[in-house]
């Protein structure tokens, strides 16, 4: 796009409606006078879903007035794709790993072919550039395939939006860094190592941020956090927010690399080991888009003090 076209209002175009595609589509819809027209690609299974979940999200993304395209990210060819893409601007790609190995590269290669002008992919995560290729997390590798398609061509620009780890994810037990019903939380790699987490709904906001900002950012890495911390710190906080005693143990990279090669399918082992080897997994908050622009984002402590389960 050239630059006299960067204060128009844009098309936009979101693929997915869960946990992220709600947030961003939400802080958009925040953000009305804007943009153009605002839609989101959803399969028929889930607009005629019973589910009640699943109906109250629709009927939210109709009461904010965003148009609705019937499409399946899975069984529909490329081609097909990239004729609904076509219509829009930008695309935002909500649609995450759970929809299968190879997602990534076709949701890719249905942008790039459909002329759209803007792409913001699923890469809402880690650096995966600084993680490179071979990782624990085979999945990753899918990631900086997208990468090498976007940066091989001209035609469509490009943001990736680096988020860190979700928030949740990283109190969740089943990921089994905190762990409140032995009152520990288990570090990965070292108490020194260092995570970046960002809440989705603030990931929402700052993605609505991010593509709407003037003047037009496009063909870059963008970094947010709502915090970076060590395992040492979030124990800290851990113990801060239960006001119980909260032991601290290592679980270093050779342990859960052995842990990983014991049930090699474990995705979440694939994470922790990721995780405990600390490249591309931090980055320091006073260098986000967050921090340049002054936009308040939500603290792991804050995280944790309202929604941290106690035993």
């Amino acid at each position: 796009m050239q630059a006299a076209d960067s204060n128009v209002k844009q098309r936009i175009l979101v693929l997915g409606a869960g946990e992220l595609g709600l947030a961003v589509l939400q802080a958009l819809a925040a953000r009305s006078g804007e943009w153009s027209s605002l839609t989101v690609m959803l399969r028929q299974a889930t607009v005629a879903s019973p589910s009640m979940d699943q109906k109250r999200d629709i009927d939210a993304i109709r009461r904010l007035g965003i148009g609705i395209e019937i499409a399946d990210i899975t069984d529909a060819p490329v081609q097909a794709l990239a004729a609904v893409m076509g219509r829009f601007d930008t695309v935002i790609s909500c649609v995450g790993f759970e929809a299968g190995r190879g997602t990534q590269r076709k949701l890719t290669e249905a942008v790039l072919m459909s002329g759209a002008k803007r792409y913001v992919p699923w890469q809402f995560g880690v650096d995966y550039d600084l993680i490179g290729r071979g990782s624990p997390q085979d999945l990753f590798d899918e990631q900086l395939d997208v990468r090498d398609l976007l940066r091989a061509q001209s035609e469509t620009e490009w943001l990736i939006i680096s988020t860190g780890m979700f928030t949740s994810f990283l109190f969740d037990e089943a990921f089994g860094v905190v762990d409140m019903a032995c009152g520990q939380v288990n570090a990965l790699g070292s108490f020194d190592t260092r995570v970046t987490v960002t809440t989705p709904e603030d990931i929402g906001t700052l993605t609505a941020a991010i593509v709407l900002h003037s003047p037009r950012l496009s063909n870059q890495v963008v970094y947010t956090a709502g915090d970076t911390l060590t395992y040492s710190d979030l124990a800290d906080l851990v113990e801060r927010v239960s006001g119980r005693k909260i032991k601290l143990r290592a679980r270093g990279v050779e342990e859960l690399l052995a842990d990983l090669k014991q049930n090699p399918d474990d995705s979440l082992r694939k994470y922790r080991a990721v995780f405990a080897m600390g490249r591309g997994v931090a980055w320091e908050k006073a260098n986000t888009f967050n921090a340049s622009h002054g936009l308040p984002v939500i603290s792991a402590e804050h995280w944790a003090a309202s929604n941290l389960r106690r035993p």
